[in-house]
């Protein structure tokens, strides 16, 4: 499976990087995230409830950063066992440009390879789960960022993306289950 994706984050670069560096605000940001606990150097420990399709588990695991390029660029190494439901193993590299002083872009893209009942619901399936995953990560991410980073008066506001809404994300859902019919 591979995601790929940029987003704007309305903070700069270096707000951004600790940010993504920052348990908590990936705790909150991750979508039925239950812990990340540190384990060692960029290592932690992670437990995430997760739905894809029919397919509910507990997703224990583990991430480990590598190729630390601070405040620019890093890969997410991870290994999620969930039982009986499978497993998930890749890796994600996250890339952070300065568009100005109050702007970050941040680009990822993920390679990762399912097994056990996961690979058994179609590729299809889930890389929409993926991507709707990804989509409420990123907008939660953008929103606890703007909230706690407020621009500056007078500094214009940047936009937070909107998350898909129902339809949308129906219709998205849809259009790769069926091949963009």
């Amino acid at each position: 499976m591979e995601l790929k994706g940029e987003r704007t984050l309305p903070v700069g670069r270096d707000l951004a990087w600790a940010a993504l560096n920052d348990v908590d605000a990936l705790k909150s940001a991750v979508p039925g995230c239950e812990s990340i606990v540190p384990a060692g150097d960029s290592a932690f420990d992670v437990v995430v409830n997760a739905a894809i399709g029919p397919v509910k588990a507990r997703f224990k695991g583990k991430l480990q950063l590598a190729d630390v390029n601070a405040p620019e660029s890093y890969t997410i190494r991870f290994d999620m066992q969930g039982g009986q439901a499978g497993f998930s193993r890749g890796e994600a590299r996250v890339r952070l440009e300065a568009v100005d002083a109050n702007t970050t872009q941040m680009k990822y893209d993920v390679d990762a390879s399912i097994g056990g009942k996961l690979a058994q619901i179609g590729s299809r399936l889930i890389d929409a789960a993926s991507a709707t995953m990804a989509d409420r990560f990123f907008s939660t991410f953008a929103a606890d960022l703007a909230a706690k980073y407020p621009p500056a008066v007078g500094a214009p506001a940047v936009p937070l993306p909107k998350a898909p809404g129902f339809f949308a994300t129906l219709w998205a859902f849809l259009k790769r289950l069926f091949g963009g019919r």
